[in-house]
């Protein structure tokens, strides 16, 4: 028994075991092998480590964006001169990523909660009956007016008449407004915080500078005709009845360079408000809402509604950092050199099973052998001591 264990423990470890290896010589297996294997190294060169970038290890960024409109607005209704800045058409007014720039409007002045007839053309009737109280939109007292032919509601009266839209846009001057992006961003997995103002933007050059893709690509500051302009829009259309326009901020960093070189870069998309989608072609056009004004006068609760029509845009950021990484490097490579046992699979299902000499490869790659050995007639097991005594004879490379 303990010698069985010291055998054991013997041919554990002084023994080495080793695959046989076949050496073919025939032309169409070779060229089969060669032509796989450098399929597999063009695709770990050029897909897996020059495309995909395999050597290096990804971030996203942690982003805030702040912007700022400038300009002001003229307009003259019927004699009544007014001026509007940023407090009146920015919505909201506290500078987030998503904002409204009004540039066409509808008033309804002087409302006041009470009862009066609906518009023309919209529940019309010609008995009370028709005039069910709390029905459609506004609610109805149950009466119908027969000087206007409508139902009588309970509203803010006027009601709203929304039917005309201005044309040509009321705040065409919007087109020359400016707005400011101010835009920070951190790699949390690399430590690298950049911002949009980057090295040589300074105070002397936001001063004069204005964006333009070729001319003045990092310039923060953007014409609001431009934007639109770049987003493939018409400004008169989509300041008549409003859309949304996304930028994208794109912030793709190889950290492997100089972190200078890490720079934002600005795309413009047209959302919606195209100006050759018409009323016919979609159920909705344009971007609206409503908001009051609220005031008193002699004691009675008033306001003033506004229908704004304006521009939507939305500040998107889009980042990817990449920096070497001897991880996914490693990764990459192992994984590549598994790919290069395709070739060896392809040339042994060739050579066992398609060429005309294929019993003849079996033989040559495959031993077969019984669970003991015979020698001069005897049979043997490997393992006992008498087999130990005989000339043992290695082939490792039989050329065929």
């Amino acid at each position: 028994m303990k010698s069985q264990i010291s055998n054991v423990v013997s041919d554990f470890f002084f023994e080495y075991e080793t695959q046989r290896q076949v050496l073919v010589r025939n032309r169409r297996v070779g060229v089969v092998c060669r032509l796989i294997q450098l399929g597999v190294l063009g695709y770990i060169i050029g897909w897996v480590f020059i495309y995909e970038k395999g050597y290096q290890s990804t971030d996203t960024a942690v982003s805030s964006v702040y912007t700022k409109m400038k300009g002001v607005g003229y307009t003259n209704r019927s004699g009544l001169e007014q001026i509007w800045d940023v407090a009146d058409y920015v919505f909201p007014s506290q500078g987030d990523a998503s904002f409204v720039v009004m540039t066409n409007f509808i008033l309804t002045e002087n409302q006041t909660m009470g009862k009066c007839p609906e518009l023309p053309g919209k529940d019309n009737c010609s008995t009370d009956a028709e005039c069910e109280e709390g029905r459609f939109k506004r609610h109805m007292t149950g009466l119908c007016l027969k000087q206007t032919g409508t139902c009588e509601v309970l509203a803010w009266c006027p009601v709203e008449n929304d039917a005309t839209i201005p044309d040509p846009p009321l705040l065409m001057s919007a087109e020359n407004y400016t707005l400011f992006i101010k835009n920070s961003i951190t790699f949390p997995l690399f430590d690298v915080t950049r911002s949009n103002l980057v090295e040589g933007i300074d105070g002397k050059y936001i001063s004069k500078c204005l964006y333009h893709p070729d001319n003045d690509p990092l310039c923060p500051i953007m014409r609001l005709g431009d934007i639109v302009k770049f987003s493939g829009f018409n400004f008169t259309t989509i300041a008549k009845v409003g859309g949304a326009i996304g930028i994208l901020v794109d912030w793709t960093c190889n950290l492997d360079r100089a972190v200078r070189h890490c720079k934002p870069f600005y795309t413009f998309h047209g959302l919606y408000g195209n100006p050759g989608e018409t009323d016919r072609a979609r159920a909705s056009v344009g971007y609206n809402f409503r908001y009051a004004k609220h005031y008193m006068e002699e004691g009675q609760a008033k306001r003033t509604l506004i229908k704004v029509f304006g521009i939507r845009i939305d500040i998107i950021v889009q980042s990817l950092a990449r920096k070497f990484d001897i991880i996914p490097t490693l990764t990459a490579i192992g994984s590549g050199v598994g790919i290069f046992g395709v070739a060896t699979i392809v040339c042994d299902l060739v050579l066992l099973y398609v060429l005309p000499k294929r019993e003849f490869y079996k033989n040559m790659k495959y031993k077969y052998t019984d669970t003991h050995q015979q020698y001069d007639g005897v049979f043997l097991n490997p393992r006992t001591p008498a087999f130990r005594g005989l000339p043992i004879t290695k082939s490792n490379r039989n050329p065929i």
